[in-house]
């Protein structure tokens, strides 16, 4: 058996100051490894105070009221408005080819019911939109009225473009702000039919 021989080829023409020094080299690889996010957001008016559109909007069993693809939301793990909640969402909120509805299970990274905000996190789904991160906040707009802002970041979609995919989620999304006001209204009527 031959010994195994071994070749060290000097590289010292090469220099490194073309990439910058070694810490750039390896940011640069960091980076790299990294995938870029798509990033969307969108805001509505909603003409009820603040506390009102909060009562809708923070609790899972009233999700159906303001999200009208939404069918079902269901409890899985934990506590609601506790981080690490997790629910099951499903409906027809993303077209399936199957005909089937869309399910997401989100657990709750974060809600702050000061600052009327929360985040929550899709960590499986049958839509691909797993590790998507949505992000909701209220804030007072003065004259009786809310300002809605939900933002998102999600991992881009192999065979979609970035354009198309944060357009169809911020009209979506809009949607759902655009009905917050109508349940309002529901809630009150219901409110008063009991009286």
């Amino acid at each position: 058996m031959m010994p195994l021989q071994c070749q060290c080829i000097s590289r010292s023409s090469t220099k490194l100051s073309n990439f910058g020094d070694r810490s750039n080299i390896e940011k640069a690889v960091e980076t790299e490894g990294k995938k870029r996010k798509w990033h969307g957001s969108v805001s509505g008016i909603v003409d009820s105070l603040l506390d009102k559109v909060w009562t809708i909007v923070s609790q899972s069993k009233r999700l159906s009221q303001w999200m009208p693809m939404v069918e079902q939301c269901i409890d899985l793990v934990g506590d609601e408005g506790v981080p690490g909640y997790v629910r099951l969402v499903s409906g027809f909120m993303f077209p399936q080819q199957d005909g089937e509805r869309s399910w997401i299970k989100e657990r709750l990274v974060t809600m702050d019911s000061t600052s009327h905000s929360y985040v929550y996190k899709m960590e499986a789904s049958n839509v691909g939109l797993d590790g998507s991160i949505n992000s909701l906040k209220l804030i007072d707009y003065g004259d009786g009225s809310t300002l809605v802002n939900w933002s998102f970041e999600i991992d881009p979609l192999e065979g979609t473009f970035e354009d198309n995919i944060i357009d169809y989620l911020g009209f979506l999304y809009k949607s759902c702000i655009n009905r917050i006001q109508g349940a309002i209204e529901d809630a009150n009527k219901k409110v008063y039919e009991t009286c």
